[in-house]
């Protein structure tokens, strides 16, 4: 069905707008000062006054710049929360950029492994697109930060400080990106043609040009370092001559498996296991899984984590109902509807059906107000460092959990045993373009 506007319909629709006088003051409110001041709701915000009943000790911020790494960030602010408490550390920080440089590696890797499974397919296939479109970004899940650190480790920040690449990835990418269809291009030919021998031979090629940009880009990774700091108490701590797997194991309880990632997608069906091996980073390592299930289960295990000392890693829509320079996410903060005179209806499913909405960024829980036993705020430390929100710190209301988070990470041990029996069986898998990835 066909409509071509006539010059009578806009003469009517201007009428209908000159009709409601109310519209000329929300012009002049929006023309003047921009939708998001003109519909700012300030009763939306007075409730949010900081003030957290149950509130894990942290301290500085950190912040991942002109990058996608969030979720290295929020995956290292958890575990450096835990080498805090265990070791009377709150200002140790852990290096970013030195996983950050083996996941462009790994993410290399399992690119070439995905186009060659699929290079009997044409280039226009919906699988095929997606692998060629992002074959290596910034963007990750909490089990590819799992796979990483089970491979190579951790490092302080001091032992591998961050590079100028890394906080501002976006022409890297660029440059990484198209010498990867390159590759790509030339792997799918040789797999067409069979020639096996050449593919392997051409991969290590191609692998180690990547090696070299990576160098470049972020600096060599540690090998060694010494573990020098002094605690909370001011007492001295020195271990020398450590790998970054060394740190890992001697300093850290590798319990990464028991952690489950709760999905909230009313698109799909709760209480099931799905993967996403569109999103795994390390071939061999921990695969991306989300088990979907209802707002409620996420929320009773987040407030039980919390209460149980542990600060946790979550995933949501952070451009949604939120001020970044003021550090709020509240689920009524601009009222854009009052402003333009229209009422949108689109709830949580039907805004993942159609792409309005989705998690577009991690960032880790460290507190929350609860009032006559339910949540009334929650209080987020995320990775923008310490100029936005209150020195690094977000509040976030109840109704935007409910609304726009998406995810959180949380120990089996905090979950009912009917979601831990779920997460250890059978994974549905689904496609690139799902609305859960």
């Amino acid at each position: 069905m066909k409509h071509q506007l006539t010059l009578a319909e806009i003469d009517r629709f201007r009428k209908d707008y000159k009709d409601q006088k109310q519209n000329r003051i929300a012009e002049m409110a929006v023309v003047n000062n921009g939708l998001q001041k003109a519909s700012l709701n300030t009763e939306g915000i007075r409730p949010l006054n900081r003030t957290f009943s149950i509130e894990i000790p942290t301290d500085n911020v950190t912040d991942q710049k002109q990058s996608g790494r969030c979720w290295v960030f929020a995956a290292l602010n958890v575990l450096r929360h835990e080498f805090a408490k265990k070791y009377k550390a709150k200002s140790f920080t852990f290096s970013q950029n030195y996983l950050f440089f083996w996941d462009r590696i790994e993410r290399a890797n399992i690119f070439f492994d995905n186009i060659l499974n699929t290079a009997d397919k044409p280039l226009d296939d919906r699988t095929v697109h997606s692998y060629m479109q992002a074959p290596d970004t910034d963007g990750g899940q909490w089990h590819m930060a799992v796979s990483l650190i089970r491979k190579y480790g951790l490092v302080p920040s001091y032992a591998q400080e961050e590079s100028f690449t890394a906080n501002n990835t976006a022409f890297f990418n660029r440059a990484l990106n198209n010498k990867l269809r390159e590759d790509g291009l030339v792997l799918r030919k040789l797999a067409q043609a069979g020639k096996d021998d050449e593919i392997e031979k051409k991969r290590q090629e191609f692998l180690s040009e990547v090696y070299r940009m990576a160098v470049i880009a972020f600096g060599e990774p540690v090998q060694k370092f010494d573990l020098e700091f002094k605690d909370d108490d001011g007492k001295y701590q020195l271990k020398q001559d450590l790998t970054p797997l060394d740190f890992f194991h001697d300093y850290f309880t590798d319990d990464l498996d028991d952690y489950v990632v709760l999905f909230n997608a009313p698109d799909h069906e709760y209480d099931k296991l799905y993967a996403l091996p569109f999103e795994d980073n390390v071939q061999g390592g921990t695969p991306v899984q989300f088990l979907n299930t209802k707002i409620e289960n996420l929320k009773e295990a987040a407030l039980k984590q919390l209460e149980g000392g542990e600060t946790f890693w979550f995933g949501c829509d952070v451009g949604k109902q939120s001020d970044r320079q003021k550090g709020i996410l509240a689920a009524d903060l601009y009222q854009t509807d009052t402003i333009f005179g229209i009422e949108t209806k689109l709830n949580k499913k039907e805004r993942l059906e159609t792409g309005a909405s989705g998690s577009t960024h991690a960032m880790t829980m460290v507190g929350v107000d609860v009032v006559n036993g339910k949540p009334r705020q929650w209080k987020i430390e995320n990775s923008w460092g310490a100029k936005v929100g209150e020195n690094g710190y977000f509040v976030m209301d109840d109704k935007w959990f409910d609304e726009y988070l998406f995810k959180v990470v949380i120990k089996k041990q905090y979950l009912p045993e009917k979601l831990v029996k779920i997460a250890e069986g059978p994974a549905e898998e689904v496609p690139a373009w799902d609305s859960m990835a």
